[in-house]
């Protein structure tokens, strides 16, 4: 089977189970988006090519995108793998695989290492503002001239304008982090 085939069979199942899960017939289907029952059924049997002026309607009337309808449906879609930076002791998972809203990622970091001493290694500062909640364990937040502890079931939002880096406290430490796109460069690339 070719990727082309294999794209168009995923797109036709795709249509057919979106369609009944919203509970409509093909004829529901069809006054929606304008195009008739037989053509949408022989679209959902492979009896007839799917052109994109056909998708387009289709989409936007079972309340998707196209993008949705052609995506991957491989492991890979599925299964997030850990990046570990062992040089840092942070070990981290990208939860998000598209940037949210205003180029937000959202992460899971497990962070075995305490912050760097301030006179050792410069801190960082962005553009941007990160926000981060503690999962477990404790975390020091060194933000300026201060020292921070967040404690599991707490968080911190700060400015990240303002020199800063974080690390974990008496044994590693997990935090689920929103990141702007210059966070995301900055705490999740060595």
């Amino acid at each position: 089977m070719t990727q082309d085939s294999e794209i168009d069979t995923l797109v036709r199942k795709r249509i057919r189970s979106l369609r009944l899960a919203k509970g409509w017939s093909l004829d529901d289907l069809a006054a929606r988006c304008y195009l008739s029952p037989s053509t949408l059924s022989r679209i959902e049997t492979g009896h007839r090519r799917i052109s994109l002026d056909q998708l387009s309607p289709i989409a936007r009337a079972l309340g998707a995108t196209l993008d949705q309808l052609v995506e991957s449906a491989t492991d890979e879609d599925v299964v997030i793998r850990p990046h570990r930076d062992e040089t840092r002791g942070v070990t981290s998972w990208l939860l998000s695989r598209d940037a949210g809203p205003h180029g937000t990622t959202v992460a899971k970091m497990r962070l075995t290492k305490p912050a760097p001493p301030r006179d050792t290694e410069p801190l960082r500062v962005h553009p941007g503002k990160d926000w981060f909640t503690v999962l477990s364990g404790t975390v020091e937040l060194l933000l300026g001239e201060r020292n921070i502890r967040v404690e599991a079931g707490e968080a911190a939002e700060f400015s990240t304008m303002v020199p800063h880096a974080f690390g974990a406290i008496g044994g590693p430490a997990e935090i689920l982090c929103i990141l702007d796109h210059d966070g995301q460069r900055t705490h999740l690339h060595p």
